[in-house]
């Protein structure tokens, strides 16, 4: 049987307004060229009627592409576009193999930590994933983290995760707020980097990062993504099948637990999905199957990129009438794909014993935990949330903290989070109030 997942992931940022004048920054910072902004100027690039060196002609096209410029800049405008999207007509106009409408896949991001917001995100814990959380009951939903850039400013790249709180701080909040963490990983920016790749690897098994495709001059010539700046998949597989990651060099299959799955662009300027791709998943996918994964954003009008991708698949079922195309979330498509064998989900056991002075939680599961450890955090009752690693009793099984002098008293404490994934992707959430001793406990991707 040849089969085909196809999986479109949404990067979730929620909305974004651009200025004229910050359109021309965005000119200058990755072509280099200082032009005056103005509506007029404008015009002529999309055009291509400006004196610019001739090779850079149609990337300015494809950067200031009217549909790329439109932005939803307000909840209002995002929940207009859902409510076509969501549209049992929208939805179906092409139907897979299986006689399924299209699926969405929202990586919900957090903007917090900014002392400068000109794009006007919407800024806090929990805004964007309240709201998709709301509004997309039966979609699915992941990951996505925008590392924070040096300068303190919302609209500016990064890679470094871990030179802030501020992962910890949104993935405590997550599981003691919202009793949720995640399974797939969507990065922002495109990038994985060897302290992304090592967080990764302890708690989330599935990963579509990888953005590999043939570098043109065009793509050294834009200065945000020459060079490996930025996402840097230039020695990863141009496969449709995923892989596990070296330890070492994320970009190179090695011997990590997690699955990394490429996913291409759609409806931006670099590293797109075109015809030869969406063709050569239907074509390999007779010795193995393939999932054909891609990304844009909410801010957009994805309605356009799913339009464009239904064409490319139209184009790529009438050639090889024999391969069935699944639309699916990222989860089951890895599963399927790759024959991962179904794991029961980890069930943690817990107790808290002793007085103020010293008390110990001891965690255990009977089926292991992806990574070594569960990811492990606390919040307390001055409302500051803290992760914090465990004290290993049998890896992948068995754990206890203290809690006393060195940590906090247990007094102190409002809740605790614990969760985590298994190979399979199930994830298990358990969130305990000390204080009466409620443990609430919620699983995911059963």
């Amino acid at each position: 049987m040849s089969d085909v997942y196809i999986v479109h992931c949404i990067d979730t940022e929620g909305p974004l307004y651009e200025s004229l004048d910050a359109t021309f920054e965005r000119i200058k910072h990755v072509y280099h060229l200082d032009i005056e902004p103005s509506a007029e100027n404008l015009k002529k690039l999309q055009l291509g009627e400006m004196a610019i060196p001739d090779d850079l002609i149609e990337p300015l096209r494809m950067m200031l592409d009217p549909n790329i410029l439109s932005y939803n800049t307000t909840w209002k405008d995002i929940d207009y576009m859902l409510d076509i999207v969501h549209n049992n007509t929208f939805r179906n106009s092409l139907l897979d193999s299986d006689n399924n409408g299209w699926k969405y896949n929202w990586f919900c991001c957090d903007f917090v930590g900014y002392d400068y917001n000109p794009r006007r995100r919407d800024m806090g814990y929990h805004a964007i994933f309240d709201h998709y959380s709301k509004y997309m009951k039966n979609d699915f939903i992941g990951f996505h983290y925008h590392p924070r850039p040096f300068k303190s400013e919302a609209h500016i790249c990064a890679t470094n995760w871990l030179h802030t709180d501020y992962l910890f701080q949104i993935l405590s909040r997550r599981i003691i707020d919202r009793n949720w963490f995640p399974a797939v990983n969507r990065p922002g920016f495109q990038v994985n980097r060897p302290d992304s790749n090592w967080f990764l690897e302890q708690y989330i098994p599935f990963d579509y990062s990888n953005m590999s495709c043939k570098i043109t001059d065009h793509d050294n010539k834009q200065s945000d993504f020459s060079h490996g700046r930025s996402g840097d998949w230039r020695r990863a597989p141009m496969s449709w099948v995923p892989y596990h990651p070296s330890h070492d060099d994320y970009q190179i299959p090695g011997d990590c637990r997690r699955w990394i799955a490429r996913c291409l662009n759609i409806g931006t300027r670099s590293y797109l999905i075109d015809q030869n791709e969406v063709n050569k998943s239907f074509e390999l996918s007779s010795d193995q199957p393939q999932i054909l994964s891609f990304t844009n954003h909410d801010f957009r009008d994805i309605s356009i990129d799913i339009d464009n991708m239904r064409n490319m698949l139209s184009v790529a079922k009438e050639k090889y009438p024999d391969v069935k195309f699944h639309y699916s979330d990222p989860i089951s498509a890895i599963r399927n794909a790759m024959n991962i064998k179904k794991e029961n989900k980890c069930e943690f056991e817990t107790s808290i014993d002793g007085d103020n002075l010293y008390s110990k939680l001891s965690i255990s599961t009977k089926n292991p935990t992806f990574g070594p450890q569960p990811y492990f955090c606390i919040k307390t009752k001055s409302n500051q949330y803290f992760h914090d690693n465990l004290d290993f009793q049998v890896p992948f099984h068995d754990w206890t903290y203290v809690f006393d002098m060195e940590t906090f008293n247990i007094d102190s404490i409002d809740k605790i989070g614990i969760a985590s994934n298994n190979s399979y992707g199930v994830t298990s959430v358990c969130v305990i109030d000390p204080n009466d001793g409620n443990i609430n406990k919620t699983y995911y991707n059963l």
